[in-house]
């Protein structure tokens, strides 16, 4: 655009033909000279350490395209390895559900037969206490039932007993005593 004006400019300065174009006031000719050395010297300084910075730059990026898809392969990676742990899983959980149902049944049996042991020895036992206790039952019956007896037998000996039974029965008792061998 800065061109257009200027040609614009040139050709009205022409046409005039009174003055020079180039001694225009704000459109010297000499400013120009000095804006094109003056992006002639920023050309020569500026264009390797811009020419490095920029490759710099450019490299940083492809560094960083590079790691990014590495990362990305990696994090693929990682996504089909957590797929296949997942796709395991279901299998894994059937497996320990019907480890775990199979462990229970076992326990079950095993108390059953347990129980049924220990109801047989309980059994066992309590035939043992109630046949001892039935012993003692016994013995004490017998032993009631004798002393029972025995006052029953006082009883009548003293009811049914006469003065004169009581003395013939110590003298039948001397005359053992007197004949014994002594």
């Amino acid at each position: 655009m800065l061109a257009a004006q200027c040609i614009y400019l040139m050709n009205l300065f022409a046409l005039a033909g009174d003055s020079r174009w180039w001694d225009y006031p704000g459109l010297e000719f000499w400013k120009f000279i000095n804006l094109m050395v003056f992006v002639a010297a920023m050309v020569y300084f500026v264009r390797r350490p811009l020419t490095d910075a920029l490759r710099s730059r450019r490299e940083g990026i492809r560094r960083d395209l590079q790691k990014a898809k590495e990362e990305r392969d990696q994090a693929l990676a990682q996504l089909a390895e957590v797929d296949s742990r997942l796709a395991r899983l279901d299998t894994e959980v059937a497996g320990i559900w019907e480890k775990a149902k199979a462990e229970a049944e076992a326990e079950r049996e095993r108390i059953k037969r347990e129980t049924e042991a220990e109801m047989l020895k309980l059994r066992d036992q309590s035939q043992r206490e109630i046949e001892g206790a039935g012993k003692v039952a016994r013995q004490e019956l017998r032993r009631f039932a004798a002393q029972q007896s025995v006052k029953l037998a006082e009883e009548i000996i003293r009811r049914d007993m006469r003065p004169e039974d009581d003395a013939r029965l110590i003298q039948l008792n001397l005359e053992e005593l007197g004949r014994s061998p002594s």
